[in-house]
């Protein structure tokens, strides 16, 4: 995992999220690609998969990733950045899906998640934009952004190939009017539709 910013612009831009119910094997995985300019969708996939590793909090990451790399595999697109649904540096581990993903996919990563898995923060500013450190034993493993003025905030942390500050900036840009940036919203989206459809 590298924690450094590319300099390249951000161009096309990727969601993935991962949908099932506990008890059940089936798993479905989408991966959306907006243009991060309009923040339009240009291109999405999913897969449904029986999962090959069981449910245990804190390793989620080994049950999720392969049908999320499945559904990478069928983009005719590649992303200059992804946004996770989930942790990065912020998890017990300090490596969660963010950084699992942006390492296998080499690709600069984020995680951006709706609530808080370890560490501990103060309450960010009511406006959008506001932020706070997230730091577990003196260490600041990420950030508590405030997207929208009056609603809950989000966990910002790194996954791979970005900092901590272009993280957060990517996350508000990414967000112009919700509480969740758009990749997520739409890969959310993707994946509910392959549930109801019962396929990938």
């Amino acid at each position: 995992m590298r924690e450094r910013d590319e300099p390249r612009p951000v161009r096309l831009v990727a969601g993935a999220d991962v949908s099932y119910d506990r008890g059940s094997p089936v798993l479905f995985a989408a991966v959306v690609l907006l243009d991060a300019g309009s923040l339009e969708p240009v291109e999405a996939a999913g897969v449904c998969e029986r999962a090959r590793f069981p449910y245990v909090p804190g390793y989620l990451s080994f049950r999720e990733i392969p049908a999320v790399l499945a559904a990478f595999a069928k983009l005719k697109g590649r992303p200059d950045l992804l946004v996770c649904d989930g942790q990065g540096r912020a998890h017990p581990r300090r490596f969660g899906l963010a950084c699992h993903l942006g390492v296998l996919l080499d690709l600069p990563t984020l995680g951006c998640a709706k609530s808080r898995l370890v560490g501990r923060h103060r309450e960010p500013g009511v406006r959008r934009g506001a932020h706070v450190q997230l730091r577990d034993g003196g260490e600041v493993i990420g950030e508590v952004v405030r997207t929208r003025e009056g609603v809950k905030p989000v966990y910002v942390s790194v996954g791979h190939r970005i900092t901590l500050a272009t993280a957060r900036r990517q996350v508000l840009r990414l967000a112009p009017r919700t509480r969740l940036p758009e990749p997520i919203r739409a890969a959310h989206g993707e994946v509910n539709r392959l549930r109801r459809e019962g396929r990938g």
